[in-house]
């Protein structure tokens, strides 16, 4: 189905099309591809306003996630009963906090903008963490979940990798991804 990339802000440069590239082999990695799926890139002024209005924190944030399919059991890909029902839900990225980040932490701006995408997208499908315990546990499920399909696609597995970092206690937006 149809992944819908906006750019909401004017702050940082987005160059939508490598974007659009990546996020959509994400979908191929996580066997998502047949749900819609919106990416709206913000600014820290509107992702500011959408982290306090829907988690109470005041500050901006990387990513929010909006779920189409609550109370999914994380991992598991929605069996939706309806057309309509082929939605995975809305990730918000504040692209100038990342920026802001990744120029502080001598990280490439794309590659990030990759992993929190991923982040994002884990959310969409059940996998929640208040902690980084949970977080570890998290993506050690993914892990688990996904490294049967990724066997023949080195790319896929090299993503993979670097996205599961946080089992050895990495934050998923300080892991970086090489260029592809």
């Amino acid at each position: 189905m149809s992944l819908v990339l906006r750019n909401l802000q004017r702050a940082v440069p987005v160059r939508r099309v490598p974007l659009r590239a990546r996020i959509e082999l994400l979908r191929g990695i996580l066997g998502v591809r047949r749900f819609d799926l919106g990416v709206i890139c913000m600014d820290n002024e509107g992702i500011q306003r959408l982290n306090r209005t829907y988690r109470g924190s005041p500050g901006p944030t990387d990513v929010l996630s909006f779920p189409f399919h609550e109370n999914l059991r994380a991992g598991a890909v929605p069996q939706p009963e309806r057309p309509d029902d082929f939605n995975l839900g809305d990730l918000f990225l504040g692209v100038e906090y990342i920026f802001h980040q990744c120029r502080e932490n001598g990280e490439d701006y794309y590659d990030i903008l990759t992993v929190t995408a991923a982040h994002g997208l884990c959310h969409l499908l059940g996998y929640k963490h208040s902690t980084a315990a949970e977080w570890k546990e998290d993506f050690r499920n993914l892990w688990g979940s996904l490294d049967s399909l990724t066997h023949e696609a080195m790319d896929n597995r090299l993503v993979l990798d670097c996205l599961l970092a946080a089992e050895e206690g990495v934050c998923v937006t300080d892991v970086y991804i090489p260029s592809f």
